[in-house]
């Protein structure tokens, strides 16, 4: 009995549910898809509807490299699990910039891009960005502190790193 009891805990697979993720378009489900797809044994289920991605895996190390996937493809949201991190580092290190090159956002749609217009309109200073359609990278211009744009778009369910 003992031993029937050790092997079904050991058999549970570990699940996460990111909230506020921006899944406006089928092509952002499919790029939650394909950002997972490179973590072997994890499965994916996002919900555009509710901005969620569940994630589920054979253990919490093997689901948090999915969600380090999932950020690293330009999404952002917040776990439900508190030992599954989601990585807020950017490499801004909260200076006032007049231009930023803001890298790996991702931007498959017209929807996406409204979207980070919209978040980088609500960060003071912000004058104009050149964000389009599958961009890989952008430039934010202005008088801003390059964090708070950082914060915007991961507000918005989306996240990216500073360029180079």
């Amino acid at each position: 009995m003992g031993l029937a009891m050790a092997f079904s805990a050991q058999a549970a697979d570990v699940s996460v549910k990111l909230t506020d993720v921006h899944l406006c378009c089928q092509s952002c489900v499919k790029g939650v898809q394909k950002a997972v797809s490179t973590v072997p044994g994890v499965t994916a289920a996002a919900d555009m509807d509710d901005g969620t991605v569940s994630l589920t895996g054979p253990d919490t190390a093997t689901v948090q490299k999915a969600v380090d996937a999932l950020t690293s493809a330009g999404y952002f949201g917040k776990s439900s699990d508190a030992s599954i991190k989601v990585n807020a580092d950017t490499g801004a290190k909260g200076q006032k910039v007049q231009s930023l090159e803001v890298d790996g956002v991702h931007l498959c749609c017209g929807k996406c891009v409204k979207s980070v217009n919209t978040a980088l309109g609500s960060v003071s200073g912000v004058t104009t960005n050149t964000a389009t359609k599958g961009a890989k990278s952008f430039t934010v211009t202005g008088d801003f502190n390059e964090q708070e744009v950082f914060a915007a778009l991961q507000k918005a369910g989306l996240t990216g790193t500073v360029g180079k």
